[in-house]
């Protein structure tokens, strides 16, 4: 018998959060401001607790995980890893196919690793409340299920099309003791200025974004603070927790690396959870590929520049360098919610430009073929993001049938789909459909969003690319 699962204790829980800033070729280049200047600390402060704020501009490598915080994630980790056999044998492969499955926390995704950190750290500075914004629902499920654990009152900003589409996730949150409400909404003045502009308007995650960080900064007391769950530094950094176990359980199995690390990006947090430890390897002679999934709808990655654009769509955070689509930027409503972002994380985008990551896009047609080959063949359903990850193995592993190698691919199962069936029902039924940007909207988000901003440098090493 092969032998599929490989188990962790929770004594094998890492103990440190890898952060990769520390060994970019190219430092990141900083936050700004529209008109160019330095953001500072201080600029933060209103959104952030300064903890928060410490984790994000460290450029130190290891970074301890608090022991209070480490018995809040033993609660659901280590999380298991995987071999799929039975894909493996459908596809009749020589390659072997493990998945790092971060679909068994209590969100059923890998949103909680930074959620319980930063409600933790929210909680130590004197918070009393966060706010935040959520595409499919995992992250505002997450966050209400983690302020739950500490004590923290949470409200969330639910991307209008997905709180239509999943409606499961807003009783989710409720549950949690959340509050979730579908944005663009009446309760800021954000909100109020996009339904006047578009009336009819799905709702974006900048607009989501945008509400979520008026509503913590228009309270004075300054007991209310927002919380990002994809895209920052330190939310990068929780969740490397993900790659460092999955190095474990590759050794368990006898696989000394992996030849091909693949997984969804939408802001980047699940892929840099499970790859950056690996980027670090790759930095320091590694030959691995390493590949970031994204929607054909929304290629941040494979078609945007690096530049400096705003996270939201108001124009209420200080200024990322990072591929962006522009700020402006409405993707369709595609189903995989989490990966309707117009930007990319920092960190993300630095590694691409440095040649260290291969990015790739593929159509929801093909996401949900692979979603429905892998639910037949190893029994669970996918996240409509996750599928993304599975569509990019696939493809992976019939090459190596072609080239007649023998590789071993490692990929991210970020989340379960059983609160996303409308979606399969929809693929079913024939009611989906693949989409690429027509250039001329693409340039005319893309002008009308970066313009007047300071440009960024996007300098590298060209080492890797």
């Amino acid at each position: 018998m092969i032998e599929q699962k490989f188990p962790l204790r929770d004594e094998d829980i890492p103990r440190q959060w890898y952060n990769l800033a520390a060994d970019l070729p190219t430092p990141l280049e900083p936050l700004r401001t529209p008109t160019g200047e330095l953001v500072t600390p201080d600029m933060m402060a209103a959104i952030f607790p300064m903890n928060l704020i410490e984790q994000d501009a460290s450029q130190e490598r290891w970074i301890d995980i608090p022991e209070p915080l480490l018995e809040l994630l033993a609660s659901y980790r280590p999380a298991p890893l995987k071999r799929a056999v039975r894909l493996e044998k459908a596809l009749d492969t020589p390659a072997k196919i493990y998945y790092k499955d971060e679909s068994t926390s209590p969100a059923g995704s890998h949103k909680p690793n930074t959620a319980l950190a930063q409600a933790w750290y929210n909680k130590q500075f004197g918070t009393k409340r966060l706010t935040t914004e959520t595409g499919a629902g995992q992250w505002g499920s997450a966050l209400c299920y983690s302020c739950a654990q500490v004590g923290l009152e949470c409200k969330v900003f639910m991307v209008r099309i997905s709180y239509d589409q999943k409606p499961y996730r807003k009783i989710l949150m409720e549950t949690w003791g959340g509050t979730c409400i579908p944005s663009p909404s009446t309760e800021t003045e954000a909100g109020r200025r996009f339904l006047e502009q578009y009336p009819d308007t799905p709702g974006s995650l900048g607009m989501a974004i945008s509400e979520a960080v008026e509503a913590a900064v228009s309270d004075t007391s300054g007991e209310t603070k927002y919380s990002l769950g994809s895209v920052l530094n330190h939310v990068m950094l929780h969740q490397t927790i993900i790659g460092q176990e999955a190095k474990k359980q590759l050794a368990m199995a006898g696989v000394k690396k992996p030849d091909i690390v693949i997984g969804c990006a939408g802001g980047g947090s699940n892929f840099a959870g499970l790859a950056f430890p690996f980027v670090n390897d790759k930095i320091h002679g590694d030959e691995i590929t390493i590949i970031p999934v994204e929607p054909q709808s929304c290629p941040s990655l494979t078609k945007a520049p690096f530049t400096y654009d705003f996270g939201d769509t108001a124009g209420m955070t200080p200024l990322l360098p990072m591929h962006t689509l522009g700020h402006n930027f409405v993707a369709p409503p595609l189903h995989a919610g989490g990966l309707r972002y117009h930007g990319m994380a920092p960190l993300v985008s630095q590694a691409v430009v440095e040649g260290l990551l291969e990015p790739m896009s593929i159509p929801q047609l093909e996401c949900y073929a692979a979603a429905v080959q892998w639910a037949r063949t190893e029994g669970p359903i996918c996240a409509p993001e996750t599928s993304h990850a599975i569509a990019a193995t696939i493809r992976e592993a019939k090459k190596a049938r072609e080239e007649g190698r023998e590789k071993v691919i490692l990929f991210g199962y970020s989340g379960h789909g059983l609160l996303d069936l409308a979606g399969y029902d929809a693929y079913f039924k024939g009611r989906l459909e693949d989409y690429e940007i027509p250039e001329e909207e693409f340039r005319k988000a893309l002008l009308s969003s970066l313009e007047g901003l300071p440009k960024a440098e996007g300098k590298k090493t060209g080492k890797w690319g």
